[in-house]
């Protein structure tokens, strides 16, 4: 995570387990007021401090131990909140 006086950047890694997943969604809640001023490589869903970041057309599908990542800006005090990811 790099942060800067008002904001911060953070890139987020999605590892599929053993077996392959055809789609994935990470969430997670801030402890502030921080907000997603831009996102690439998933989708941004939630509001309020809820955030939800589901995956592109095309990198939903992984194969067993694959991964791909997602990044985005963030306004406010870089924070580290934990991160919860579902797949399907």
């Amino acid at each position: 995570m790099n942060s800067w006086t008002g904001g911060f950047q953070s890139n987020v890694t999605v590892r599929a387990g053993s077996s392959a997943i055809s789609g994935w969604t990470v969430t997670w809640s801030w402890p502030g007021s921080q907000t997603i001023s831009q996102l690439w490589g998933g989708l941004l869903a939630g509001s309020g401090s809820a955030v939800s970041v589901r995956n592109e057309s095309w990198n939903g599908t992984l194969g067993a131990s694959a991964s791909t990542t997602f990044g985005f800006l963030g306004n406010g005090t870089a924070a580290t909140p934990t991160l919860t990811c579902s797949a399907s």
